[in-house]
């Protein structure tokens, strides 16, 4: 058995893909939650077991109580104890303004983002030891808005960035750190999936850097908030952002 297991929710695309592959070169066991791309998963799985590591996928709706209860019952199985958990599931699953955002979409990225986010970080501080560590996945967009684009999911993010702040003060007494990181656009499929594919182009062209974040970029500054590197990094989200 590996000396840590992480728990990764939205873990088999994109940023959370990026990361497990990033845990697992350093030997850490993983369950990853994933919402409905069972071929992603497996995919993922694959690829994680090939670096000589454990490997559990958990399909599970992460806005229902019940879901967040599936996801973490099974990960007790296949692995007793959690050493961290990466909050990461999420989407904006629309661009536009937000008065031109269907009311049932605001509601799905509120359900998902927000409080699916929340449930899974109360499960985490029930089950995390002492030196656990929970990990929020925000967004720069807490910060910038996003206005034309996703109020909505910004509004959410910012949530993210208040529940962060507010959980590691309750949960230091425990020994858990609680941290947040806030990625700058990245190359994920999420653009596509909220209809927009060619949204990256478009902010590479007057982002600071003159392009957009890799997955491979957020997994690093993931796994250093993971690490015992970041013992004293608590109740802060650390912008990943490219200075946008």
């Amino acid at each position: 058995m590996a000396e840590r297991t992480v728990l990764i929710t939205g873990g088999t695309r994109g940023i959370g893909r990026a990361l497990a592959l990033r845990l697992a070169a350093d030997g850490s066991d993983l369950v990853l939650g994933y919402a409905r791309d069972d071929e992603a998963a497996a995919q993922t799985q694959a690829e994680v077991e090939a670096l000589g590591v454990r490997c559990t996928t958990v399909r599970a709706d992460l806005s229902s109580e019940a879901g967040v209860d599936e996801l973490f019952d099974r990960a007790l199985v296949a692995s007793p104890r959690l050493d961290a958990v990466v909050n990461n599931a999420g989407g904006t699953f629309h661009v536009g303004r937000l008065v031109d955002t269907p009311v049932d979409v605001i509601r799905r990225v509120v359900d998902v983002n927000l409080t699916g986010a929340i449930l899974v970080a109360r499960r985490a501080v029930m089950v995390l030891p002492g030196g656990g560590v929970l990990v929020n996945i925000s967004s720069g967009a807490a910060t910038t808005g996003s206005p034309g684009e996703y109020v909505h999911y910004a509004a959410t993010k910012a949530g993210i960035d208040a529940l962060t702040r507010g959980l590691a003060i309750e949960a230091a007494p425990q020994g858990i750190r609680v941290v947040g990181v806030a990625p700058g656009t990245t190359e994920t499929d999420v653009h596509a999936d909220a209809g927009d594919p060619g949204r990256p182009a478009r902010v590479a062209a007057r982002h600071p850097m003159g392009r957009v974040a890799q997955p491979e970029e957020i997994a690093e500054v993931i796994a250093f908030a993971l690490s015992p590197a970041a013992s004293y990094v608590a109740g802060t989200t650390i912008r990943a952002t490219g200075g946008a």
